[in-house]
């Protein structure tokens, strides 16, 4: 046993029960995520939202103690070996992710997810540590048969989401953001091996599905997020674009140049060599190409690079007409230009997916679902269901 403690701004004092835990925390891998930001270039626009996937992957960690321990009290028998083995699973969830995450897999890979990543390099870290982290990835992977462990890491109201949402919204400033993460977890148990929550936490699991809602649209989809991270995008398409055609694009990062460098087939492919260099890069690498490129000869390239540098993003609209009219004023550019001076999105965010529904363990009617609850108590849902919007971003003339 451990007793480790980690003194984090949004729960306080987080004890680190297990020397596995801890072992896990000092893994290179691990540490890692100290450099890469949790919510990516979301700084740009919240200054305080500088905090690290290092600190979430704690958070969650530490949440998921908690949640095991209000189902013991509740009087679900959970052996310490399982105990461990969850927390393992949720504190490696996330160390797949690289750097500025979403915009790095729409680039770097093809077809490869940050989960997939995360399990790749689980494997790697349990060979290491002689299979201590075989239950960890049966939980992760929903093999093992109390499937409840799972749904505490990966379902519409797991420790994941309750720390990113809460936290996010503490280094965000945006107070919307903020649940009743302790009255949740003081609320689930366990019924035919499904996480429920009783129905006096209702109000608290409402509040949940708004505040997701108005983070996704608020903080996360902020309309000049979004630019920054697509023309990040951009400019990293367009170093593998030059690459591949010939021409030689060098930056002072091996790391990055061994991707640039990799075909479009071995972007779909988990080698060795891919792991081996992923698991070296962070934030800093993207910084250092995007200031190695903001002199280059390639106008579209040295453009890019230093508009993200100096915060002079695309503008955003969310009308076609005013988007045509903007395309119509870049008519001195030619069309490799304009490939790159204005290009649109379509995001569609679901608050609340019926098909892996909330489960409501009620008095009189048994379990639940989360909609059928409120439909036959008449309370009215405080979100919408799937919500789609479609983001056109282009270059001012």
């Amino acid at each position: 046993m451990s007793n480790k403690i980690i003194n984090d701004p949004v729960h306080g004092f987080i004890r680190v029960k297990y020397n596995s835990a801890l072992r896990c925390i000092n893994h290179p891998y691990f540490q890692r995520l100290r450099n890469i930001a949790q919510l990516g270039l979301t700084h740009v626009v919240y200054p305080g939202a500088v905090h690290s996937r290092f600190h979430h992957a704690l958070g969650a960690f530490h949440l998921m103690q908690v949640a095991i321990e209000q189902l013991r009290v509740k009087g679900v028998e959970i052996s310490d070996k399982e105990e461990e083995a969850a927390c393992l699973a949720i504190l490696l969830h996330d160390i797949g992710h690289g750097p500025f995450s979403h915009a790095l897999e729409k680039s770097f890979f093809k077809k490869i997810s940050h989960e997939q990543i995360s399990l790749a390099l689980m494997h790697a870290m349990n060979k290491e540590f002689h299979g201590d982290l075989d239950l960890a990835i049966e939980i992760f992977t929903n093999q093992y048969p109390r499937k409840f462990f799972y749904q505490l890491i990966s379902s519409q109201l797991d420790v994941d989401r309750l720390d990113y949402l809460k936290r996010d919204s503490f280094y965000s400033g945006v107070v919307e953001g903020n649940i009743g993460v302790d009255r949740i977890l003081a609320m689930i148990d366990v019924v035919d091996n499904q996480i429920v929550v009783h129905e006096k936490g209702i109000m608290s699991v409402q509040h949940f599905l708004l505040s997701r809602h108005l983070m996704y649209w608020q903080v996360y989809l902020h309309k000049t997020v979004m630019s920054a991270e697509f023309m990040l995008i951009k400019f990293l398409e367009r170093i593998f674009k030059l690459i591949h055609s010939g021409q030689t694009i060098s930056t002072s990062n091996p790391r990055l140049n061994f991707f640039f460098q990799l075909a479009e087939d071995q972007r779909s492919q988990l080698t060795p060599d891919v792991i081996a260099q992923f698991v070296l890069l962070d934030d800093s690498d993207v910084w250092t190409v995007l200031k190695d490129m903001k002199d280059n000869s390639d106008e579209i390239l040295s453009s890019l690079a230093q508009r993200i540098l100096a915060r002079e993003f695309y503008k955003v609209t969310f009308t076609h007409e005013k988007y045509q009219a903007a395309i119509n004023k870049l008519s001195t550019l030619n069309n490799e230009q304009m490939n790159y001076a204005h290009f649109s999105d379509t995001v569609t965010v679901t608050a609340y997916s019926s098909d892996t529904p909330i489960h409501i363990a009620t008095k009189e009617s048994g379990v639940l679902d989360y909609e059928d609850y409120i439909i036959r108590n008449n309370m009215i849902i405080p979100i919408e269901n799937k919500t789609q919007k479609v983001f056109y971003y282009y270059l001012e003339a």
